[in-house]
């Protein structure tokens, strides 16, 4: 094992090597960056307007550079996730002005360091957290969302470890306070943080797992949790079945009917935490419906009940404890057990496939087909179907050409690579 990580290291300083030294082509950069007069550019996703897939665009934007604190980072990889597509839809609270480029982690070498940055030098292999602007070929973050990954990491996985493993661990050690023998009912069990939290829940003696998901994931995924229903199936009465009392812990991503499937399974002490909304989903352009329906779906909560049955109800969202409040330093901590867990080889990530930033629209269909098993990526150097590369199209900034109709896709069939 320490023969692959100096092999890995000494791969990264040849590919900065080979970066550095490349012969710049015909109206481009050395570095695979082009220039537009004096101002260098990149390749990033856009996000034209809200709304469905077509509001998405691979275009050229101005590279940028790191400011005082920040570091500069030529993206290999990054993470796809179900809060992306909501992003899209403008399906969130407050949501930025448009146009975009979506994403919120990454991996990649470091390529520059702004003033006062310590810690890090050029070379180094990290993850981080971007608020926004993470799927390009080039990000700048601050240094406090950084962090440095272990040789034998390779880049997908670093990317597909920030958002999924942190919200997993948070959620189950500094929320709910996961013990020894304690039970936990996880919603989406095949995503990304739900195969997180299995991985978790594993390290901790005699937990027991009760996990949904759809059918087709269950040979997938069977191994990896105690007990398995599918998601359309009555959960409720499944786990009692096993459980009479039912159980300690729910992480439900869903919302809707299911808070109130969820608090109704709680043993006393038990812990109820919300940590998305992916019910309000349905069709690819957000839907008042779907959002009226999963809000009138939500048991309307009795605190008086809470502290009659010793139950507890709580939400988590990482992206707000990082980006509003203030708490990248907790977050340190947590990323500095999780890669101990890692390089103790108690956990690893799952990583579903990996998708050009060409390809894009596809990766995100998958994501809302909820036909994932572990997390999407997507790969900045990998090379496009030809059916793809024949279907995108570059724009400006703003995506000014003439979009693509809804269906235009729609009998196109594009294979990832599926690890």
């Amino acid at each position: 094992m320490a023969k692959e990580g100096v092999e890995k290291a000494e791969e990264t300083e040849q590919m900065i090597e080979k970066e550095a030294t490349k012969e710049p082509a015909e109206g481009g950069g050395g570095d695979g960056s082009h220039r537009l007069g004096d101002a260098q550019e990149m390749r990033a996703v856009v996000l034209a307007g809200f709304g469905g897939i077509n509001k998405l665009r691979l275009s050229r934007k101005a590279m940028p550079e790191p400011q005082d604190g920040e570091l500069k980072i030529r993206v290999k990889a990054c993470g796809l996730n179900f809060i992306d597509l909501m992003v899209r839809q403008g399906n969130i609270d407050n949501p930025p002005k448009t146009p975009l480029v979506p994403g919120f982690e990454c991996s990649g070498i470091v390529e520059a360091l702004g003033d006062s940055v310590k810690g890090y030098e050029i070379g180094d292999r990290v993850m981080a957290f971007v608020n926004y602007n993470a799927w390009a070929e080039v990000v700048c973050t601050p240094v406090e969302f950084v962090y440095k990954i272990p040789d034998d990491m390779s880049f997908s996985e670093a990317a597909a470890f920030p958002m999924n493993f942190v919200t997993a661990y948070m959620m189950l050690f500094e929320v709910a306070n996961l013990r020894e023998g304690m039970s936990v009912l996880v919603h989406s069990a095949g995503g990304g943080v739900g195969q997180a939290v299995a991985q978790l829940c594993s390290t901790v003696p005699n937990v027991t797992v009760f996990g949904t998901a759809s059918t087709f994931k269950h040979e997938a995924i069977k191994d990896s949790v105690t007990h398995l229903f599918d998601r359309n199936a009555d959960y409720v009465q499944e786990v009692k079945r096993i459980s009479a009392e039912g159980v300690d812990i729910v992480l439900d991503c869903l919302c809707g009917d299911n808070t109130g499937k969820g608090l109704s399974l709680l043993k006393p002490l038990g812990t109820y935490i919300l940590y998305g909304s992916s019910n309000m989903v349905t069709g690819e352009t957000k839907s008042f419906f779907s959002f009226a329906k999963s809000w009138w779906q939500v048991e309307k909560v009795n605190p008086i009940k809470l502290y009659e049955e010793n139950k507890v109800i709580a939400g988590f969202s990482l992206l707000n404890l990082l980006f509003k409040q203030g708490r990248a330093g907790l977050i340190r901590g947590v990323v500095d057990k999780l890669l101990g867990l890692y390089n103790q080889k108690k956990i690893k990530p799952v990583v579903d496939s990996l998708w050009a930033l060409e390809e894009v629209k596809e990766a995100m269909q998958r994501i809302h087909d909820r036909g994932n098993i572990g997390k999407l990526i997507l790969d900045v150097e990998k090379t496009p179907t030809p059916l793809m590369a024949n279907d995108s199209t570059e724009t400006s900034e703003a995506g000014e050409e003439e979009e693509d109709h809804e269906g235009d896709s729609e009998n196109k069939e594009r294979m990832p690579f599926i690890q």
